[in-house]
């Protein structure tokens, strides 16, 4: 089996966070101390995921570029590719279908964060099954009809995907997180349109369900997702990314940490990078976790 690839979809016009986003993309805008787009891209490495696309706005590409640069930095390797119009989730999955070289995918929505203890072992594990052709990841929420919401039966099993009820079947929703097998291009060109012109992730999902498997992992109470799209969201995923980490005194989805536990880069690649940015608390913070993790006091 071919090692899985990640899909970090950045586009659109984040029209629900203007005027912020009138000048900058929202998965640039801060969440607490990190770009927003960290925390996705270090859910895929988390996942163990070492090839990733970002697919991005023809005007916002080149400043992802910018920042993440080719990923070496963190022992990885970043793609790039534009996304003409806001045209459906799904639609990353075509554009990205070279790139995936029929390679099994993680797509992630790039103002989506996930959190929580084991969060990254559970992901390493999902990532390396290839017996599911589609995994979902559902959260409970007390607001299930403004998200896709999945009906799950009483033996677990996903019944059906319903975009956006008005009378939700369950308060499960679906997160902007999919582990896809190896046919998601396929599938994806394979969908009409709706109504609003898009491509819809929903539809992708509905039509693996009806001709493939299809396993929904219920995030447990212990776990958190945050859909950053509001003004609201976004605020409250940075007071609980600062409180988490003025709290325990380590930094959430921070990549260079991710990629030295996982042996991806050196301690001194890390503190290359670190002694750049000396003066801030990133730097700072980054020559302190070498030390701790060279120490063995990890």
């Amino acid at each position: 089996m071919k090692e899985r690839k990640g899909i970090i979809l950045a586009g659109g016009t984040g029209t629900r966070l203007y005027p912020v986003t009138n000048v900058v993309s929202k998965q640039l805008l801060p969440v607490f101390d990190k770009p927003m787009i960290y925390y996705p891209l270090a859910t895929l490495m988390l996942a163990g995921i070492k090839e990733i696309l970002i697919i991005s706005t023809p005007e916002d590409l080149p400043r992802f570029e910018r920042l993440l640069g080719s990923g070496s930095q963190w022992g990885i390797e970043i793609n790039y590719e534009i996304q003409p119009a806001p045209e459906g989730i799904a639609q990353a999955l075509i554009i990205g279908e070279d790139f995936l070289a029929d390679s099994p995918s993680a797509l992630i929505l790039g103002d989506n964060i996930f959190h929580g203890a084991g969060f990254g072992v559970k992901l390493n594990e999902l990532s390396l099954d290839s017996m599911r052709n589609l995994t979902l990841f559902a959260c409970q929420v007390h607001d299930p009809e403004r998200y896709g919401v999945a009906e799950i039966g009483a033996d677990g099993r996903l019944i059906n995907i319903e975009e956006k009820p008005e009378d939700p079947k369950s308060n499960y929703a679906v997160t902007g997180l999919y582990f896809y097998d190896a046919d998601a291009p396929k599938f994806a060109a394979d969908l009409e349109p709706s109504s609003r012109g898009e491509l819809e992730i929903t539809a992708l999902n509905n039509a693996y369900l009806k001709h493939s498997s299809v396993h929904v992992e219920k995030l447990d109470r212990g776990h958190v997702w945050f859909d950053t799209g509001t003004p609201e969201s976004l605020s409250e995923a940075s007071q609980y990314v600062q409180a988490i980490e003025h709290r325990q005194g380590v930094k959430i989805h921070c990549p260079e940490e991710i990629a030295l536990h996982k042996g991806w880069v050196s301690s001194d690649k890390i503190l290359e990078t670190a002694s750049s940015v000396a003066n801030s608390d990133y730097g700072q913070y980054l020559t302190r976790m070498v030390k701790r993790h060279n120490s063995g006091h990890y």
